[in-house]
């Protein structure tokens, strides 16, 4: 890996120790720079991860607060991905000229011959990572899913031996301060209003998306949601070439809902009732990867192969129980409310909605139009309760729960046998839950206590 020049004679910052700090900090130690690491948590959530920075030659590692000082006259900060653009230590940063690059884009520079599809998006993100990651890995190629979705890049450029291909899952934080991120083949499967309590408005937030075109070729393949008009508007003036997937009509990769058939160009792929995921959002997700990897040179027997394996990721849509005829499901990392629109979409019998936790600035309206049909209750809960029932109160039953096994009980008393029980709540989990994992774990629990 080449640093910056100055980077080896200086002083580089991490700002934010989760997993994606501490990798950059290992990384950037590995390399010879002198690294001072910080955040704001006396704990930080990576732990152990954390104090074993402590016994790694030039590196400072300080939790409880950030040293502005140091910050300020540092050659370079690297920042994590939780951590917002108006934070301290990022002002600092920025007043004093000094360069920000994302985690994301430190690993990337030192994964130097591995070759990169990228995932953004407002939904979908990461089952479509996760999908072209199986895919190429059932065709026989060295693959690894990374980023946004779990493992950061720069502990993939630590390992021994690197995988030769990545789907990288990217959000709009980690596109914000990348500019070296070039992957060759770029997937955008839509676009919503989303995160508007970090960004000033739903332009800010489309704007870093368009990010993932910066530094675009001729060579350059971005394969884009022909449904959605934000997301053809966005990739529209991109150097490189696209390609289309849709849901309503034929494209390069398309579903012909008339036949429940999932189809590559003009050739049928698999049939709809093949792939295990349940909604129509997931079979754009299957289109989406299919073309990202027919790219590569799989066929489409192996990408048909590779999408009836695929397993449900846990979190999104996931069925975690049957209980007394009611099914449960699990579909916590739906923290917008396009997300959850999705979800309902996805449901094909009644169905009481568990909606709530940290409000993200939009709305709950746009919901009440699409429960009538087989919506028996809305269970709203959280920080975001007085703002559901005051959405949707007088359009649907709605009732409000206090803690979590609360909201548990009223769902279970208010479904039938044949009914679904649907985790989907619009909003953040950190009102109640350290992140959305630790809410669909503890929904899991609960549906299936006697």
């Amino acid at each position: 890996m080449i640093l910056p020049d100055v980077w080896r004679s200086g002083l580089v910052a991490v700002i934010g120790l989760g997993k994606s700090g501490t990798a950059a900090t290992r990384l950037l130690a590995r390399e010879g720079a002198r690294v001072y690491a910080s955040d704001a948590d006396d704990s930080p959530a990576a732990g152990a991860a954390v104090d074993a920075l402590r016994t790694l030659p030039g590196v400072e590692v300080e939790t409880g607060r950030h040293d502005l000082k140091k910050i300020r006259s540092a050659a370079g900060v690297v920042v994590s991905p939780g951590v917002p653009p108006d934070a301290p230590p990022l002002a600092a940063a920025r007043a004093a000229g000094v360069p920000i690059v994302s985690e994301l884009d430190l690993g990337f520079r030192a994964l130097r011959g591995v070759r990169c599809i990228a995932v953004t998006g407002t939904n979908g993100k990461t089952t479509t990572t996760a999908l072209i990651a199986h895919l190429l890995g059932e065709a026989g190629l060295r693959a690894e899913a990374a980023g946004n979705i779990g493992r950061p890049l720069s502990d993939v450029a630590l390992a021994a031996q690197p995988p030769r291909w990545l789907a990288v899952e990217v959000s709009s934080f980690q596109l914000h301060d990348s500019p070296n991120f070039a992957p060759e083949i770029g997937v955008l499967t839509n676009l919503a209003p989303d995160h508007l309590d970090r960004y000033p408005d739903v332009a800010a937030y489309y704007g870093d998306k368009r990010l993932l075109f910066r530094n675009a070729t001729d060579e350059s393949v971005w394969v884009v949601n022909g449904d959605d008009t934000s997301a053809l508007e966005l990739a529209a003036g991109a150097r490189g070439r696209r390609v289309r997937f849709s849901l309503r009509g034929p494209a390069d990769g398309w579903y012909d809902a008339a036949e429940r058939s999932v189809r590559l160009g003009g050739g049928e792929l698999m049939r709809r009732e093949a792939l295990p995921l349940l909604g129509l959002h997931n079979v754009a997700n299957a289109l989406a990867a299919g073309l990202a990897v027919q790219e590569v040179g799989i066929g489409p027997a192996a990408i048909a192969e590779g999408l009836r394996s695929f397993q449900p990721l846990p979190h999104r849509l996931e069925p975690v129980a049957e209980v007394d005829g009611v099914r449960w499901i699990n579909d916590s990392k739906a923290t917008n409310i396009a997300s959850t629109v999705v979800a309902i979409e996805a449901m094909d019998r009644p169905f009481v909605l568990l909606l709530g936790g940290r409000h993200k600035g939009e709305p709950y309206t746009r919901l009440a139009p699409l429960l009538h049909a087989q919506c028996r209750l809305v269970v709203a809960y959280g920080e975001a309760g007085p703002q559901v029932e005051q959405d949707l109160a007088g359009q649907i039953p709605l009732e409000r729960g206090g803690d979590f096994a609360d909201v548990i009980a009223r769902a279970r008393r208010a479904a039938r046998p044949g009914d679904a029980v649907l985790l989907s709540p619009a909003c953040s989990s950190y009102d109640m839950f350290t992140n959305y994992e630790e809410r669909g774990a503890a929904f899991r629990r609960l549906a299936t206590a006697a």
